[in-house]
């Protein structure tokens, strides 16, 4: 353990003693949000995020020390672990470096090399490596081997030559070399017929190269799909003449007699047929791994973003599902997000019954005094939107409405939760029902869906799944527990994210709500069936209860810190506590000052939702028209995704426009996200290209 401690330490530089009690608090089952928001001194103040990496990092530290033990026992026992190998083991900081340590003292049972092993020809091939003979004299000594299964000299020189190459290819130090020159120098050669459309970027590829040190992640990605469709074929390109160079000076000996040609050809046969094979395939790996993680971590910060947009408070939301045929669902939900009505309307063609469609939607805003109006961006979008703005001109009325992603909702309205909470509705009215309340409440209502189905990932199907699940449930669950959850108000789907709860507790929670009547306290969540004492230790300050019995409950504080929280209201005017009296006082407490700086901050505002800080929604009551826009156009928009290579914004336009990275700032930047969120709202955006027969748009935010 103390290894592996000094090996944290190097790694994510958090001091050894903070190391120590974050290892005995996971071991203890604490959660990552629990940790991060309720044991600050413990962690030397460490974040969520950078609990994560440490998770992770402890988890790849952990597997590497325990295959070093198992490839040093593994070589001891054949006898030939020496205290230089013991070190090369010991110093491994990957996988990678530690299984080419390994790799010359696999048993390999059916290759070339160990067949002429097995007949006796590593004698031969220690003579050939040599150098020392001349070709004649080699011929010679070669047939001295014939014997066995080994007919002919020639053979005997063959198996000689194929010991030497798998003994070249197996070189810890030859596969670094090569790695790197290949990693660095090389490219990918694409051939193919196939076009890249990158999110409205087309690139021909049919005769390409992409730098492998260079090449974006999306663009790997999407070469694989590509390789995946049998659409291209993607190979490393090497320069042979740099390997053979490198061979004759540094492989073959100085005094090298007659035999050096037939050793040079024994090293070229061992990078053409094993070395280079087995780099190319390492390499593929190691660059999918990277382009997964740079994916992945795209697609989490855009999911954060998404969540963490602020509610629509204080309004009553009509939620439009758009479409042709079939008609435009409606739902309306009041402030709290509770369904209370549905209809559909025919406004958009074949039907296109504007008159029926005005009389439903006014009849609809009377009764439920209606003030704002969330449409997906689907099909019959755009019309949609039309009829909205001509009804506000022409019945006079004032229903502002917003543009939102309807993804994942046909997916949300099929599902076991929605059968659940719209038991006797059709499932396109759900469907409404959702796109209305990611409007009220999006953290709430997207945590119901997966979140693969929310259209804000890039090439989410073509990465590593397990990877890409793990770090959007964490992503989710850091959020959501830095947000805060309403006990009484909140669904299965929401509870199930709080520290320490789970699905299971989840629906025991929403069970004694029902039975029981709204929590009054969080100690009553003791009375919950499966909540015990380590569950509620977890969950209890991610917790609010608006109209509790005590003002603590609709804060972070946690129930453990409850009496000194007390006896800060009682002792002390919060307001005016100074940075130079918390230290008397966290002695005074017996508590830690980052943790008594929290209790204050909770005390000032009880009941805060950190997302209500953030820019609002921007609603509208009329269109922008692309026969309107040109070049030098400003407009305003909302982010509606994020890639690796640009962003698409909503601004009022049946297509969202681009923003590619190279018009996002006066300086270069290595990713929109340093620049961009999702559901930003932008108020200055240039138009730099109009393509009006393929509704598409080009934008910017850099100045003329």
């Amino acid at each position: 353990m103390t290894l592996l401690i000094d090996i944290l330490a190097k790694k994510t530089n958090i001091s050894k003693n903070n190391i120590e009690s974050i290892l005995k608090l996971l071991e203890e089952g604490s959660t990552i949000p629990f940790i991060a928001r309720y044991r600050k001194e413990m962690t030397g103040g460490a974040s969520d995020e950078q609990l994560r990496d440490f998770e992770t990092i402890y988890a790849y530290s952990k597997k590497l020390l325990e295959r070093k033990e198992e490839i040093r026992r593994l070589i001891q026992e054949r006898g030939v672990l020496s205290a230089e190998l013991s070190t090369l083991i010991n110093a491994a900081q990957t996988f990678q470096v530690l299984e080419d340590i390994y790799r010359p003292f696999k048993e390999k049972k059916n290759t070339r090399a160990a067949s002429a092993i097995a007949a006796g020809l590593q004698p031969l091939a220690n003579i050939l490596q040599s150098g020392r003979l001349e070709l004649a004299e080699f011929k010679k000594k070669a047939q001295e081997f014939v014997k066995g299964s080994i007919k002919t000299v020639d053979e005997a020189m063959q198996g000689a030559k194929d010991i030497v190459a798998e003994a070249y290819s197996d070189d810890p130090r030859e596969r670094e070399h090569w790695r790197k020159q290949l990693l660095d120098y090389s490219s990918f050669e694409i051939k193919g017929t196939k076009t890249l459309k990158e999110e409205g970027l087309f690139v021909k590829l049919a005769g390409k190269a992409e730098r492998i040190s260079s090449i974006p992640s999306h663009r790997y990605l999407a070469l694989m799909r590509g390789v995946s469709e049998k659409e291209l074929s993607v190979k490393i390109s090497h320069d042979m003449e740099r390997v053979e160079s490198s061979i004759k000076q540094f492989r073959l000996p100085r005094n090298a007699n007659g035999s050096k040609e037939i050793l040079r050809e024994a090293y070229l046969d061992g990078f053409k047929r094993l070395l280079f094979p087995s780099l190319e395939r390492e390499i593929h790996s190691t660059i999918k791994e990277r382009s997964d993680i740079q994916a992945i971590t795209t697609f989490g910060k855009n999911l954060t973003q998404l969540l963490n947009t602020p509610p629509v408070t204080k309004r009553v939301i009509l939620g439009a599902d758009p479409a042709y045929r079939t008609g435009c669902k409606l739902a309306v939900v009041d402030e709290h997000g509770t369904y209370l009505a549905h209809a559909v309307i025919y406004p958009t063609p074949p039907v296109s019954d504007y008159a029926a469609s005005a009389k439903v939607i006014k009849e609809l805003a009377k009764k439920y005094n209606i003030t704002g109006v969330a449409i997906g961006n689907g099909t019959g979008s755009r019309e949609t939107q039309e009829f909205f703005a001509r009804v506000n001109h022409e019945e006079g009325l004032n229903l502002s409405y917003t543009v939102v992603s309807e993804a994942g909702a046909s997916v949300y309205s099929a599902s076991k939760i929605a059968q659940e909470e719209y038991p006797n509705l059709d499932v396109t009215i759900r469907g409404a029902i959702s796109i209305a309340q990611r409007l009220r409440d999006p953290m709430a209502a997207l945590v119901k869906i997966d979140p693969k189905s929310l259209g804000i990932g890039q090439y989410q199907h073509d990465v590593d799944q397990k990877l890409l699940e793990k770090q959007l449930g964490s992503v989710t669950e850091d959020l959501v527990n830095r947000i805060g959850v309403d006990v009484n108000s909140a669904s299965v789907s929401l509870l199930s994210y709080v520290a320490g709860v789970g699905v299971k507790v989840a629906h025991a929670i929403v069970e004694y709500r029902e039975k029981s009547g709204s929590f009054k306290s969080k100690q009553e969540l003791l009375k919950v069936k499966g909540l015990g004492a380590k569950a509620y230790e977890q969950c209890a300050g991610f917790f609010r209860i608006r109209e509790g019995k005590s003002i603590l409950d609709n804060t972070g504080v946690h129930p453990e810190s409850y009496d000194v929280a007390q006896k800060l209201l009682k002792q002390y005017n919060i307001w005016s506590i100074t940075k130079e009296q918390i230290g008397t006082m966290a002695q005074e407490f017996g508590m830690g000052e980052i943790t008594l700086s929290d209790i204050i901050a909770e005390l000032k505002k009880p009941g805060f939702d950190p997302r209500e800080t953030l820019p609002p929604i921007i609603f509208r009551s009329d269109l922008t028209d692309i026969k309107e826009l040109r070049e030098g156009s400003i407009v305003s928009g909302v982010v509606r995704n994020i890639a690796d290579f640009g962003a698409f914004v909503d601004i009022g336009l049946k297509n969202d426009g681009l923003i590619h990275i190279s018009q996002m700032s006066e300086k270069r930047i290595a990713h929109p996200l340093e620049v961009l969120s999702v559901n930003q709202q932008l108020r200055h955006i240039r138009v730099v290209e109009v393509d009006q027969q393929k509704g598409k748009v080009s934008l910017s935010l850099r100045d003329v």
